[in-house]
């Protein structure tokens, strides 16, 4: 009794001093405003990687060197015959030039025919010479020409990874320095070249990350106009839906003031806002639409009964300060669990949202009912239809006719079939991507067009470079480490997940094989170290500054093994890992030199799903938790910290078996959307329950309380829920597959969600009659009171 006196002595102060409380809170959203306007909307690539992940650390060291996750590939093809045409090798070359024209490129990592780090090896009389194979010039004879196919054909290095198989094709990849970046120029210079060399009789292709991420941005005003779309649909279906202009504006004014509170707080912590994270931005605002849909629920409920605006006010704040303060933390204490995750984007997503969300108990359970006190026209309607007559009320109704007696008892069978059936295919829910190409973007869209052809052509476009760490320098021109190098090759190019692999035991062979006239048969490492060093002396004689840094460093000590992967699907990175995993535990190289795992982008996202998968299970347990903790403390009683998770697991399950079948993989940009899941799942049966209980406090009637929290509280879920549901559908026209597939989520999460509050949780109620909902009252022959 004394925490609802304290309650309902701050609802009459708030409406005693509505004046003062009003001008606080909109003179605080000017302050924040004036910070919001400044949140810089961007994406930082360091923010998607888990800090401290050993894999991560190889990355950060060695990523300038051997290659990082910023690798563009550009696929120059020949429409009709090979690539030895002027034309098309005058593109390739411009190409090569253009590309050292981007922002942030790293200049010693571009690689073409045309770039000098492609080198052809002949032998004479004189030694053994490399030479750039289309460095500086092109060639300018027909005979040149041939020479030049000749060398492709004739270099393992070039033939099959840098031109196609079949010679219509030729690959240029640059890579770009992670601090330099800047997206929205990298994707303007990039697809610039691409258009410009693209056409008469040659066609251009182009995927990498760095792309990937710059059509992102690329889609941001889109996104902003399906969000302006999206709030403008829910404001009409409100209309439609409540009948009142204050049932309209008040719930987009709640959602409004948290959002600028919000953004204006992350400025002051000087947090980014990425845009994948804007469905995020979305789902909180439509909380507070909720809570605030919720308020004024509760307040029709008071007017009904006879009480003006003024008094009407506070007893709706009263009525709904548990259920909505306790659906405020437990989604904030939700979103917030999400911080455990290393990655610098989880953490930042977890603040914005906690934060957001915490927003909402000014927004929308003080600033909603001090003003709903002001009403002057209580009763008054916009248009004559009777929704709530004629729509609302008969469907709940109906919800109230399915609980009641034994069609509850069939309600929980019912649920509790759904539960294992959706529990069962939850855990086919892929960790990491779940389809080839990248799940941002739809199959058609011409990123994913072009990734396709690239890696049906080449040996894939996404890469991962293992260390090779030697114990000292020379430690690499070692015979015993070089063959099992050689092995380590074999062993992965066996392996259906990699296209291929290059280290520098690549270019010993055909240094050796010259020596011998070209007889592919002495195509093999030196068996000394001192023979290897004079082969790979051969090869770097006459090359620049830089040209052997993909392969190892100067003084011959750390080198690497770089993969070619065709897709980078989380079964594939964890089917590889394992076997990588597996091949440097059973065959450690010599002496003190070591293999370390694992940078380039398939190594990135590597270290990404291990978070991911190892972190997941605990972040929801860590959520159902704090739910059953909060519930627990806020109804006094164990059984209600148990109440809810039916609910919850259910609302969970059934999302993940969707994902599972959809192909949408849990990954960095979905995880934040379900760990709001948990909250989301249970914000609506707070409000069911509590109506519950006061209204048996009142009637002392358990079909009367039932079917009385039905028509109030559960009219606020009904429209609530359906204006969301509606809203959120919108997204599926988004170019950006990953925002679509996010708005059927949430789409299925608010459905799921309402109707599981509507049924199930009523139902619960009248089969256990909880004792924490009815205290001893309701204890009837048959349906005995659950103790706590």
């Amino acid at each position: 009794m004394q925490q609802a006196s304290r309650v309902e002595r701050f609802a009459m102060f708030c409406v005693a001093r509505r004046v003062a409380v009003v001008a606080i809170i909109l003179a605080l959203t000017a302050v924040f405003g004036f910070f919001a306007v400044q949140v810089e909307i961007k994406t930082i690539f360091h923010d998607l990687l888990p800090k401290g992940h050993p894999y991560i650390d190889i990355n950060d060291k060695y990523n300038e060197r051997f290659g990082g996750p910023n690798i563009v590939s550009i696929m120059v093809e020949a429409e009709n015959g090979d690539i030895f045409q002027p034309e098309v090798l005058e593109r390739i070359k411009k190409i090569t030039d253009d590309l050292y024209l981007v922002p942030a490129i790293n200049q010693y990592q571009v690689i073409s025919l045309a770039s000098r780090k492609l080198r052809s090896i002949t032998s004479s009389t004189a030694g053994i010479e490399t030479k750039p194979m289309m460095w500086p010039d092109l060639p300018t004879s027909q005979a040149e020409i041939d020479q030049l196919r000749e060398d492709v054909l004739a270099n393992p290095l070039v033939y099959g990874r840098y031109v196609s198989p079949d010679l219509r094709s030729a690959l240029v990849t640059a890579d770009f320095i992670d601090r330099l970046m800047d997206y929205g120029k990298l994707y303007a210079g990039i697809t610039e070249i691409a258009e410009k060399y693209d056409g008469n009789g040659v066609h251009v292709r182009v995927v990498g990350e760095p792309l990937l991420t710059g059509w992102v941005v690329y889609y941001l005003p889109e996104t902003f106009h399906l969000f302006l779309i999206t709030i403008a649909i829910m404001a009409v279906l409100l209309f439609v839906t409540v009948r009142t202009w204050r049932g309209v504006l008040l719930p987009m004014l709640a959602g409004l003031v948290s959002a600028i509170w919000a953004l204006g707080i992350a400025r002051l912590f000087h947090v980014n806002f990425d845009p994948l994270i804007i469905v995020i931005a979305f789902l909180v605002t439509a909380r507070a639409i909720s809570h605030a849909v919720q308020m004024l629920a509760a307040f029709d409920d008071e007017l009904e009964r006879g009480h003006a605006p003024r008094e009407a006010a506070p007893k709706a704040l009263v009525a709904l300060f548990r259920p909505g303060m306790l659906g405020v933390v437990v989604d904030a204490v939700a979103v917030a669990i999400v911080a455990a995750m290393p990655m610098p984007l989880l953490q930042k997503t977890a603040f914005v949202g906690a934060v957001w969300l915490g927003t909402i108990a000014v927004s929308a359970m003080v600033l909603v009912p001090t003003l709903l006190s002001w009403v002057s026209k209580p009763h008054a309607r916009a248009f004559p239809f009777d929704t709530n007559r004629w729509l609302l009320r008969p469907v709940l109704n109906l919800c109230g006719t399915v609980v009641i007696g034994r069609r509850s008892v069939a309600v929980l069978v019912i649920a509790l079939a759904i539960l294992g059936g959706s529990g069962y295919y939850a855990t086919h829910v892929t960790v990491g991507d779940a389809l080839p190409g990248t799940p941002l973007l739809w199959p058609d869209h011409p990123y994913n067009v072009d990734a396709k052809a690239i890696n049906d052509t080449f040996q894939g476009s996404d890469q991962m470079f293992v260390v090779i760490e030697g114990a000292e320098p020379n430690s690499l021109k070692d015979p015993e480490l070089l063959t099992n190098v050689d092995n380590f090759q074999r062993y992965l190019e066996t392996q259906p997940q990699i296209g291929g692999t290059v280290s520098m035991v690549d270019l010993i062979g055909p240094i050796n094989a010259n020596l011998h006239e070209g007889n592919r048969r002495f195509e093999d490492l030196g068996h000394t170290a001192d023979i290897n060093g004079e082969l790979l002396f051969m090869y770097l004689t006459g090359t620049d500054p830089g040209d052997m840094d993909r392969f190892m460093d100067t003084d011959f000590k750390d080198g690497s093994v770089t993969m070619f992967f065709r897709d980078h699907k989380g079964d594939t990175i964890r089917t590889a890992m394992s076997r990588i995993e597996e091949y440097v535990e059973n065959n450690p190289l010599p002496g003190d030199s070591h293999y370390r795992l694992a940078g380039g982008l398939v190594g990135v996202l590597a270290a990404v799903n291990e978070e991911v998968f190892a972190r997941q299970v605990e972040s929801i347990a860590l959520a159902l938790l704090t739910l059953f903790v909060l519930s627990a403390i806020a109804y006094r009683s164990t059984i209600a910290g148990l109440f809810y998770m039916p609910l919850v697991v259910m609302s969970n399950t059934i999302t993940f078996a969707f994902m599972a079948w959809k192909g949408i993989g849990m990954n960095i940009n979905t995880l934040p959307v379900a760990a709001l899941g948990i909250g989301l799942g249970v914000d609506y049966a707070f409000y069911i329950v509590d109506g519950v209980k006061e209204r048996f406090k009142e009637t002392g009637d358990v079909v009367a309380s039932i079917r009385g929290s039905l028509l109030t509280a559960g009219r606020g879920v009904l429209i609530t829920g359906g204006t969301m549901i509606a809203s959120v559908l919108v997204w599926y026209a988004s170019s950006l597959k990953f925002q679509a597939e996010m708005g059927l989520l949430m789409a299925l999460w608010l459905t799921v969600s309402a109707i599981t509050s509507l049924l199930l949780i009523p139902a619960m109620i009248y089969v256990f009659r909880p004792r924490f909902v009815f205290g001893d009252g309701a204890t009837k022959p048959g349906h005995p009171a659950v103790t706590a």
